[in-house]
């Protein structure tokens, strides 16, 4: 365990280099706490088949025609505002109608960082509700490369829900490993406002800008879904632009017959 890894914090999307994830060894982690990366993974949680993040509703329109009628759902906003023709994507109200679907999603930050992101080596997705599961698979899996921690931000704009989502982060790859990493500012800042408010992620996230704008338009429920710490088992990865569940890909492997 000699070997000492950094950790890199981007504050948002618009910080992203794509040229500089494709050099060398960089997994890339995107979080957009309020509200696709919760979104997602709740989703996939729910048994979604996959997701498929996209830049803008036009595009998203282009993917659901490849896909058969009662086979996905389209899912977006623009600006948090809704879409016409696309349902709003909250994780509450997506959870009912995803089973055995493709989602296909459009949002104004989480899904053009995950598209930004594809550059790096690996890209997960993460959260609050996940955030403990993809440290522990980074800790595992990847213990050289360098951990660039995405904060999707809004619309170019600092988010505090994401940064606190990032903080929770570091602090699971920091626990029992701390000698190992070594932090940026920004990283180092996002550990220390966690570490402050450990017990206080709704609070957070409620008297963030994105969080009192959903209390506004009662999303009550949203918001203490996406402060559920720890309560999703997933490390769901993009690969060639889909996100499927690990658990998933696990389970087609068991079911390889030459393995009975």
């Amino acid at each position: 365990m000699g070997h000492v890894q950094n950790i890199h914090l981007l504050l948002k999307k618009e910080e992203i280099r794509q040229n500089k994830l494709s050099e060398g060894e960089k997994v890339a982690v995107v979080l957009d706490v309020l509200l696709a990366t919760t979104s997602i993974i709740s989703a996939l949680h729910s048994g979604a088949r996959r997701v498929i993040p996209v830049m803008d509703p036009t595009e998203g329109l282009l993917i659901s025609k490849e896909e058969e009628q009662g086979e996905y759902v389209l899912a977006g906003e623009v600006n948090a505002a809704p879409v016409d023709d696309l349902i709003y994507p909250s994780p509450t109200l997506l959870k009912k109608m995803v089973r055995d679907k493709t989602l296909i999603l459009s949002t104004t930050n989480g899904t053009v960082a995950l598209r930004n992101s594809a550059a790096a080596k690996k890209v997960y997705i993460a959260s609050l509700l996940n955030n403990p599961s993809v440290a522990e698979k980074i800790k595992r899996q990847h213990q050289s490369e360098t951990i660039i921690i995405v904060c999707s931000g809004n619309s170019g704009e600092f988010s505090l829900e994401d940064f606190y989502g990032a903080g929770h982060l570091i602090d699971c790859l920091m626990l029992g490993s701390r000698e190992r990493f070594i932090l940026n500012d920004a990283a180092k800042a996002a550990k220390a406002l966690y570490r402050t408010n450990i017990e206080n992620a709704f609070d957070i996230l409620q008297s963030s800008y994105v969080g009192q704008l959903f209390d506004r338009h009662s999303l009550i429920d949203d918001l203490k879904l996406a402060a559920n710490k720890g309560s999703i088992d997933l490390v769901p990865e993009m690969v060639d632009g889909r996100i499927e569940a690990e658990s998933s890909r696990l389970e087609l492997q068991h079911q390889n017959p030459d393995k009975r």
